[in-house]
């Protein structure tokens, strides 16, 4: 049925300096229909005002996970999926 259609969204997670950048660390989104991959997602996100702009300008920064596993740019994403946006990890 067509009810059952609508979109529930995703649930955007930031750490780090990309959360202080956008003001939160979770957001439920409703996913846009153009969004297909997180690339598109992160293009899709930088256009939402200055903070998003600054933490997603250069995506080569950031790593992302989709249901906390690590993946590219590339992947596909769901409605329901978690996307958590964080710096690379440095060990020490």
């Amino acid at each position: 049925p067509a009810a059952r259609a609508r979109r529930r969204g995703v649930t955007l997670l930031y750490f780090a300096w990309v959360r202080q950048k956008i003001g939160c660390g979770e957001e439920q989104l409703a996913l846009p229909v153009n969004v297909k991959t997180v690339f598109d997602l992160v293009a899709y996100l930088a256009q939402r005002g200055a903070g998003y702009a600054d933490a997603f300008a250069d995506p080569k920064r950031m790593r992302v996970a989709v249901n906390q596993n690590h993946c590219g740019f590339d992947a596909t994403l769901r409605d329901s999926d978690e996307v958590a946006f964080f710096p690379p990890v440095t060990g020490g």
